[in-house]
């Protein structure tokens, strides 16, 4: 299948589409203006990632919404106080007003066009609710400055309660095989993740299904210090809740050494799979390939030859993504 990337205005109408949507769960509503994106390209639920927030706005004592940005709001009411923080604090003390936060999820959601690992779309978007996260001036503990108004270190915390109804927000549609050219680029070295890719096409891995059927991946953007974009890649298993309580025994060698890779395999569904959780620096520990590298040198032959030389390969070069 070839994909064509929507550009900028395409993307634009897929946000505005998703944007109107209100969350629903199973995202059927989601899915089915996301499996629209490209012709035969069929998105599926992957996993989501939550426990996040982000600053909110300026709710006042009786519900009424001042702003939707604190940290705008502030400066704003600073400069109308001629810069004088003593006399923002003493405006707004008596008024009983409340920061919000947005609390968030990330979906993501993939869809596979071609044989290749990287030959995939990943879909991102966020769902947003916001919610009552403090008083603004904490009257025991005045802000001196914009720096402890905006995120007072001990803030005089509030409950939890709903102010908006949830929404989606879209982050962000990446075609894997363009990212994965991105990745490390500004730095000037491989970020490693190319490397795991040709690893997982000549492994047995392979076999049990698409790289996107167990994995997405997980992207960081910023500006150096010259102000280039840097962008950085992790690995997200889809299947770590159902790994996350295994117990591995780095001291095991042998028939037991086997055994326990074995059952690691087996709880995630595919072959290879304790190596590629060495590689994404999650699960497998360092000392578990080490020990493996010692028993193929004794003479012992448990593992495939595919996955004999991917450890091998590592223990010699090390590396992560």
């Amino acid at each position: 299948m070839t994909i064509i990337t929507p550009d900028e205005t395409a993307l634009q109408e897929l946000a505005r589409k998703i944007e109107a949507l209100s969350p629903r769960p199973h995202h059927a509503g989601l899915m089915e203006i996301a499996n629209r994106i490209h012709p035969g390209c069929t998105f599926e639920y992957a996993l989501n990632r939550g426990g996040w927030y982000r600053p909110g706005g300026v709710i006042a004592a009786n519900g009424d919404r001042l702003a939707d940005e604190l940290e705008r709001w502030a400066h704003s009411e600073l400069a109308a106080c001629g810069g004088d923080m003593a006399e923002l604090v003493e405006r707004n003390l008596d008024k009983g007003l409340q920061v919000t936060r947005h609390s968030g999820r990330t979906h993501y959601f993939v869809c596979p066009y071609g044989p290749a690992p990287a030959d995939f779309m990943q879909l991102e978007v966020e769902e947003l609710q916001e919610v009552l996260d403090r008083e603004l001036i904490d009257p025991d503990v005045l802000p001196e400055d914009m720096q402890e108004l905006i995120d007072p270190i001990s803030p005089l915390l509030l409950e939890g309660q709903a102010v908006g109804s949830p929404r989606y927000k879209f982050r962000r549609l990446l075609d894997m095989k363009q990212t994965v050219a991105r990745v490390g680029l500004a730095t000037g070295r491989d970020s490693g993740l190319p490397r795991l890719l040709k690893e997982w096409a000549h492994s047995s891995a392979a076999t049990r299904g698409h790289f996107s059927d167990h994995w997405i991946v997980g992207l960081r953007e910023h500006l150096d210090r010259y102000r280039n974009s840097v962008v950085s890649a992790s690995l997200v298993s889809r299947h770590a809740r159902e790994l996350k309580s295994f117990q591995w025994n780095a001291e095991l060698s042998g028939v037991e050494m086997s055994h326990q890779l074995q059952a690691f395999d087996r709880a995630a569904g595919y072959p290879s799979a304790w190596y590629f959780h060495l590689v994404s620096n999650t699960i497998t520990p360092p000392a578990v390939a080490y020990a493996v590298v010692r028993d193929l040198e004794s003479g012992f032959s448990y593992l495939p030859d595919t996955e004999a030389a991917l450890v091998q390969g590592w223990a010699a070069a090390p590396y992560s993504v």
